[in-house]
Formats: C-alpha cells, structure tokens, sequence
C-alpha cells in the first residue's frame, strides 16, 4: 500500500514539473545563456574602453535576425523585436556591472577574452538558437501567457537584477507574433 501511494505521488508532481522539452523554459533556458555572456563582454569593454553601445553590431544582429527569420517561419519584425530586447537586457547587465567597478575601481580578476573573435562567434550561434526556441514558442504559447512566463522566471529563483534582465529580454514574448 505504502509504496503504490508513494509511486502515486511520485506520478502527480512529475506531471506538474515543467519538461525539459517545453518550449517555454527551453526558450528561457537560452535567454539566460545570452545573459550569462554580458559579465563576459562587460569585462572585455572595462579592459578596452570601449562603450556598452556599439549601434553597428546591434543592428547588424537584428539585420541577422531579419535574415534568419523567414527559414524559421517567423516574421521579420517578430525577429527583430526579440533580438532587440535580448540586446537591451544584455546592455542592462553590462551597465550594471561596469556601474559597480567603477564604484570600487575595479573589476574582478578573471581572464579578459577577446570580444570579436571569442564571445561574438558564441553570441552568434545562441541567436539561432533563440530565434529557433521562439519559433516553437509561437507555434504553442502557453495560455495565458503573460501569468504564464512571469511564473517561469519566478520559478528560477534568480536574484532581483538577473530576474529585471530575464523579464526585460522576454517582455515581448506575449506579443502576437
């Protein structure tokens, strides 16, 4: 008896999980490794001087976007939008960590990496890969949706400038596409 409650059980809050294979948190779990790569960038700029805004590289990545949009059967403009608040969020992060070394003059003590050949390559791909992850996002959003994703990002439990960055990068996922 004992262990037919148990299976039980063990059934009921593994169909509450959410999978792996959702579009959503799989969605999300990209988003994040975007952001996971703003530190990354912001050291590289501390070190070169160079400013969070570079408005050629963001447009060239939104005219990536543009490009790569139709093959995934998502509208031009949809790509664009998302791939311009996963910019914004990642300049927000970038800001706030430069903000805070400037405050104690200086930044942490990790291997600096080269913007253009190392982090931008990486930048690259994972932007195929969440224009990928949005397509299959919009083919099933979830209902209703805002409630829906504002609960995902709570259930990551970040901490309040990761969450500001995660909320800001997906704020135009309930959007018609």
């Amino acid at each position: 008896m004992r262990l037919t409650l148990l299976l039980f059980s063990l059934l009921l809050t593994q169909g509450c999980a959410p999978s792996p294979s959702d579009p959503l948190q799989r969605l999300l779990d990209s988003v994040e490794q975007r952001l996971d790569l703003a530190e990354t960038i912001a050291l590289s700029k501390w070190q070169s001087g160079q400013l969070v805004e570079d408005p050629s590289r963001e447009q060239q990545v939104i005219a990536n976007a543009e490009a790569l949009a139709p093959s995934l059967k998502l509208s031009s403009q949809r790509a664009a939008e998302f791939m311009a608040a996963q910019i914004r969020a990642n300049k927000v992060l970038q800001l706030y960590a430069l903000a805070d070394w400037q405050a104690t003059g200086n930044a942490p003590k990790k291997p600096r990496v080269d913007l253009t050949t190392q982090v931008r390559p990486q930048l690259d791909q994972l932007q195929q890969t969440l224009l990928s992850e949005l397509a299959r996002f919009d083919r099933n959003p979830p209902e209703p949706c805002y409630p829906t994703v504002t609960e995902a990002i709570a259930q990551r439990e970040l901490d309040e400038t990761r969450e500001m960055a995660l909320k800001l990068a997906t704020y135009t996922l309930c959007t018609a596409p």
